[in-house]
């Protein structure tokens, strides 16, 4: 693997409020025409979940869901609303892990999360009927049809990471996690590799792209900052491209399951 000597971040300006069907590459080209940004080869588009899902219609109105007595009875035990809980139960596999305020989940595409990543925050406004939005449907496949845009509308190969942000076992606070990807290795295998020493390294598998999505979160920020589009530029890598689902660790290697 080859590594950078620098890399930057660029957020890309003034990308709007995203509603569904908007179409986030021309939304994107005219944000990078604002802020006179244009991309090289290489650049990796870091992609905020929010606008993706958005985009693709995965906002729900908690009042057009009609929660199921499991729904119910869980919702009193984790004190959620239960038409919420219903959401949640909808988008996973199993319950990992309940307490008051906290519901962890198996997502069915493998993240082990809470709220099966379903987000209320920087979603709609207040005055708005209270709205949920899930995680895109495919994100792999979503990442792959935006790199494939965006690198024919701007004549440069891309790589695209669909970002969120994921608390993290036996780690306080969240971090900006890969859940989507395309034109990149997601998972750099390193075992067979020398070390400074000429050691051959026998266990080392990098999360490639979680470290650029942590990378992005810094500039995308969590709050009130909308910045939901980041470029990651000056990045050299070597290696299969992979799609972010190699970084779900397999039920086979789970050791708390």
């Amino acid at each position: 693997m080859q590594r950078s000597n620098a890399v930057e971040l660029l957020a890309v300006p003034g990308i709007p409020l995203v509603r569904k069907d908007d179409d986030l590459v021309a939304l994107i080209g005219a944000g990078l025409a604002r802020g006179g940004i244009v991309p090289r080869g290489g650049d990796v588009f870091v992609l905020a979940q929010k606008i993706v899902s958005k985009a693709e219609g995965r906002m729900v109105d908690l009042a057009t869901v009609k929660p199921s007595t499991e729904a119910i009875e869980l919702a009193g035990n984790v004190q959620k609303d239960p038409r919420l809980v219903e959401l949640i139960l909808s988008e996973s596999v199993r319950v990992v892990r309940t307490r008051p305020g906290l519901l962890i989940v198996e997502h069915r595409l493998g993240f082990v999360v809470a709220n099966a990543g379903i987000d209320q925050s920087n979603v709609a406004s207040p005055d708005d009927p209270q709205q949920a939005l899930l995680l895109p449907v495919d994100p792999d496949g979503s990442a792959a049809i935006l790199k494939e845009r965006l690198s024919l509308t701007f004549g440069v190969p891309v790589a695209v990471i669909i970002s969120d942000s994921f608390g993290r076992a036996w780690r306080r606070g969240t971090c900006g996690v890969a859940i989507g990807a395309a034109g990149l290795p997601s998972l750099m295998d390193l075992r067979g590799s020398p070390d400074l020493f000429g050691r051959e390294l026998q266990v080392s598998i990098t999360g490639h792209a979680d470290e650029i999505a942590a990378a992005a979160s810094l500039v995308m920020g969590q709050g009130a900052e909308g910045h939901p589009v980041v470029i990651v530029r000056g990045l050299t890598w070597r290696g299969p491209d992979n799609a972010a689902s190699e970084l779900v660790r397999p039920a086979a290697e789970d050791m708390f399951r």
